[in-house]
């Protein structure tokens, strides 16, 4: 025979589980100096890169690199801070960097997993396999978005446009001293004679395209190519591609476009 006991819940609070999406600075060597010199050139021109972003530092880089050296997590935190992200958790290192990551206030998130962009499709035909359960949705902002930002106007030396978590797409000339920033691809429709950064958050997929390739700097997912280095003749000024071939550690390709 069941028995239904009643039972109390608290008025004042509920606990469930959540999700959130988190960026993550994967952190390569215990030098604050050298991390603070390299974040400033990176990101301290896009004063709208981060808005108070939740952060998980990977230590796992770090402890390959060097098992034995720990960050001065009072200053990192404080450097992290001044980017404008909220770092909240570590995940990865070695003993002694994960337990001076917890006595500095971070919690310990060994589950959390950093997302690396998807293998492009192979060309070469290949039996279906067996269908999968559907997966589950991922966080909203961690979809692409249905639209991409549109400029329609040209851009002036000094001016900035940040096309956050989506493409960025400029129907008029980007002028020497303007800068294009997209977390995905750029396309300029017009002479792109300015800088040009596209997937600013890491996204290696990302592209620039533009019909009249005369840029200062060009970069994909932190891959970069300056106007000190000549451009090939064969796309210098000429409607032009250019990806990302080999990921993050790899060359960035440039391949003129046919339009006719």
């Amino acid at each position: 025979m069941s028995v239904a006991l009643a039972g109390r819940s608290p008025a004042t609070f509920e606990i469930k589980s959540a999700t959130l999406p988190l960026v993550a600075l994967l952190l390569k060597s215990a030098d604050l100096g050298a991390l603070a010199a390299e974040l400033q050139a990176r990101f301290g021109d896009i004063p709208d890169f981060f808005d108070q972003d939740p952060l998980v530092i990977d230590l796992g880089p770090l402890q390959a690199a060097d098992p034995q050296a720990v960050p001065d997590y009072p200053a990192l935190l404080q450097l992290l801070r001044g980017m404008r992200v909220q770092p909240v958790a570590v995940r990865g290192g070695s003993h002694a960097q994960r337990d001076a990551a917890l006595a500095a206030g971070l919690a310990w998130a060994g589950e959390a997993r950093v997302l690396e962009p998807a293998a492009p499709a192979s060309a070469t035909p290949r039996q279906a396999p067996a269908p999968a359960p559907a997966p589950e949705p991922a966080p909203a902002a961690l979809q692409a978005p249905a639209t991409a930002l549109v400029i329609d106007r040209p851009l002036r030396s000094g001016q900035q446009v940040y096309a956050r978590g989506r493409d960025l797409v400029v129907m008029a000339m980007v002028n020497p001293g303007a800068e294009v920033i997209a977390d995905g691809s750029i396309h300029v429709y017009a002479p792109l004679r300015g800088k040009a950064i596209a997937g600013a958050r890491g996204n290696d997929q990302a592209r620039i395209v533009s019909l009249c390739l005369e840029p200062e700097l060009i970069s994909i997912a932190g891959v970069y190519r300056t106007s000190d280095v000549p451009l090939p003749p064969e796309v210098a000024g000429k409607p032009t591609q250019v990806r990302l071939d080999g990921g993050l550690e790899g060359k960035l390709v440039m391949d003129p476009l046919a339009l006719r």
